[in-house]
């Protein structure tokens, strides 16, 4: 093998430019953050009608507390998928594009973090107020391992047998 079948664009079967990469990484991290969006906006929009029903009064206070929480994080959520873009819009043409794509990357990870947080809190609370507390702690728990296995056990044995 020689020095050039070595280099990342050899490995990868691509023959881009750094620049290229940087701007191909960039546009998958745009794509993810759009999915990302919808399924934070679809949350925040389900999250919003909640007390606009008849069945919001009956609430506990834990059922108010979660229900709560969950509209702040939903808010932090769809903040936090804002963030990437008023980087790059910011440091556009600042030539640190790597640094923007490296924090686009970081950020989608805590998006990634933040949905699934979103979805035990919303699995918990219909449970509760469908069934009761005990039956949504149990499922919340089961998701939770199902989220888990799914978003980073997974995509680390993914990487670890395509390495």
């Amino acid at each position: 093998m020689t020095q050039d079948d070595d280099s990342p664009e050899a490995r990868s079967g691509r023959n881009e430019t750094e620049e290229e990469r940087l701007d191909r990484k960039w546009d998958d991290l745009l794509q993810e953050l759009r999915v990302m969006q919808t399924s934070a906006q679809l949350t925040a929009g389900f999250l919003l009608t909640l007390p606009f029903q008849s069945g919001f009064a009956k609430l506990d206070d834990f059922q108010r507390g979660l229900y709560l929480a969950l509209v702040l994080l939903a808010a932090l959520t769809t903040a936090m998928v804002m963030t990437p873009v008023a980087v790059h819009r910011r440091l556009s043409g600042a030539h640190i594009k790597e640094r923007v794509v490296d924090s686009g990357h970081r950020i989608v990870q805590a998006v990634i973090g933040m949905l699934s947080l979103m979805i035990l809190g919303i699995v918990t609370l219909v449970f509760d107020v469908v069934i009761d507390r005990t039956i949504s702690v149990l499922v919340a728990a089961c998701v939770g391992v199902i989220l888990l296995l799914l978003l980073v056990v997974l995509p680390r044995r993914l990487m670890r047998a395509y390495s």
